[in-house]
């Protein structure tokens, strides 16, 4: 586990010229389209910001990324022609597309720095990000304001970074992956995008009559007394990145016993910062916690969505437990908790939240203990080539959702300094609870995974257990899985204390006689 932060003192000056807008290069549709009510939701009614890192390369010498890109948007905006409309409200909220060709809003910028000075800092939070994407006065409302914002800067060494901010209404990140593939494709020659863009919000609207059939508990409204919460430090709020390497993913890989299948990377990953992150805010016991997962839904349909479709088509199924049992349990109850949800959202799930929406005002997610992951690791958003190559670094430019929410993350695909691949994340937290966070996650891999072998009775089971300190102090921390044939039985174990379950003889000390304890690392 790295922890990653930029330079304080790393300081440049960007030289930006006047805003402008990018029309579509020919005449398009003038008419009016409906958004779907997964789109217009009160939760993705914010504008998004993801950057783009390129570094110089000798056989584009002369050729200026500026000019090509404002050239390849005017002619993508052809097939995206929505895009150069204006978002307007209508009867109960509803969101809709003025298509009027007003166009994009587009910024050229140049900055003194070169991109050997920014080693270390290609990665949230980014040092003078706000003028490596200005925020235009007046244009990140959600109606009547531009639905993209792009700005391309050059650097000295003949780099740049491409930085695109979304009014997240319009689109979702496999939306947003297929307008930027669009655009490379246009900006090295393209006449129209391999994937044509589909628009069909009408799959999502809500039926008629509406029928919310599943449970949601994403959405349930909770009183939010901000004492003990996140909301209540949002003006000490720090934000870190961390980097989850091969290393960290095979450590929380042993954690999962063999019963419970096969875990993705992301269920691993989420279920640690889950935890981590809950024992770092240092909650009341009771109190519940959500961890909502962004499920892409379009393969959950029958038939599928179509390809080319880039409106929003995710949902967020939380997965809830108390303070206490998310804590003490071992790590593979929120483990349970996270797949269950996620094998939840069918396409019936998905017709109930739109049911939802039109039937209870289209209210906010539940942000009362919850935290938000997205994983963006499979959409290849690195491969993004506008002829420059493999872009260094691409995704979101900062954890949360703005001033909002700042419980959402972000997973992407990310190299190290050391060639290594692996996983990256920015994450607020109130600067104490950034210092607790760090700590947990120093704790859990700086802890020993290990086989102990219980014998009792001529009967063996094998018993895996992570030591979260060393085992020769008091202080030791264990979690315990015994597995005899197809049954485990968990415990969590705390300062060698010794447990009875099923007339079995637990202790994860050598001073008992009945037991051969080993050091062997688990494969």
């Amino acid at each position: 586990m790295t922890s990653l932060s930029s330079s304080p003192s790393l300081v440049f000056t960007v030289r930006r010229r006047q805003p402008e807008l990018v029309a579509p290069a020919t005449p398009t549709p003038r008419e009016v389209k409906l958004l779907s009510d997964i789109d217009d939701q009160e939760g993705l009614r914010f504008h998004i910001p993801f950057f783009h890192i390129y570094q110089h390369k000798p056989s584009m010498e002369g050729k200026d990324p500026v000019r090509i890109i404002r050239d390849a948007l005017s002619r993508t905006l052809v097939f995206y022609y929505p895009f150069a409309g204006r978002i307007r409200e209508g009867h109960g909220r509803k969101l809709m597309v003025d298509c009027t060709e007003e166009g994009v809003l587009f910024i050229e910028a140049d900055a003194d720095v070169t991109l050997d000075q920014l080693r270390g800092s290609l990665h949230p939070p980014f040092p003078c990000s706000q003028e490596l994407l200005y925020n235009v006065p007046g244009s990140d409302g959600i109606v009547n304001c531009p639905l993209l914002l792009i700005q391309v800067t050059r650097f000295k060494c003949g780099g740049f970074v491409f930085a695109i901010r979304v009014n997240h209404t319009m689109m979702d990140a496999t939306g947003l992956v297929q307008f930027v593939s669009a655009l490379t494709e246009m900006a090295q020659g393209a006449h129209q995008p391999s994937i044509l863009p589909v628009w069909q919000r009408e799959l999502l609207l809500a039926r008629d009559p509406p029928q919310i059939t599943c449970n949601h508990r994403e959405y349930e409204q909770l009183p939010n007394t901000k004492e003990g919460t996140i909301i209540s430090y949002e003006n000490n709020m720090v934000q870190r990145s961390f980097f989850f390497g091969p290393t960290e993913i095979a450590s929380l890989r042993r954690l999962v016993p063999r019963h419970l299948g096969q875990c993705t990377r992301f269920e691993l990953i989420t279920v640690c910062l889950w935890r981590c992150r809950t024992k770092a805010l240092q909650l009341a016991p009771e109190d519940d916690v959500r961890m909502m997962c962004i499920v892409n839904a379009r393969a959950r349909f029958n038939p599928t969505i179509p390809l080319g479709y880039y409106g929003n088509a995710f949902v967020y199924p939380a997965a809830v437990s108390s303070v206490r049992k998310l804590c003490e349990n071992p790590f593979y109850y929120a483990v349970e908790l996270i797949k269950k949800v996620k094998t939840e959202v069918t396409e019936e799930y998905v017709h109930s939240v739109a049911d939802l929406m039109v039937t209870k005002g289209r209210p906010l997610f539940t942000t009362v203990g919850s935290f938000i992951v997205s994983n963006l690791t499979r959409f290849g958003l690195r491969e993004a080539d506008f002829g420059w190559g493999k872009a260094l670094y691409a995704g979101v430019s900062q954890g949360g959702v703005g001033p909002a929410f700042h419980g959402v993350t972000f997973f992407m695909d990310y190299e190290n300094e050391k060639g290594e691949e692996g996983v990256l994340f920015p994450i607020y937290l109130p600067s104490k609870a950034m210092e607790r966070f760090e700590k947990e996650l120093g704790d859990l891999f700086g802890g020993d995974l290990k086989t102990y072998t219980v014998f009792m009775k001529s009967e063996t089971s094998k018993v895996y257990g992570l030591c979260t300190s060393s085992v020769h102090t008091s202080q030791a921390s264990i979690f315990i899985f015994i597995m005899r044939g197809d049954y485990y039985w968990r415990s969590h174990l705390t300062c060698f204390s010794i447990m009875h379950k099923n007339n079995m003889l637990i202790c994860p000390a050598m001073k008992q006689q009945n037991i051969n304890y080993s050091e062997q690392m688990l494969q």
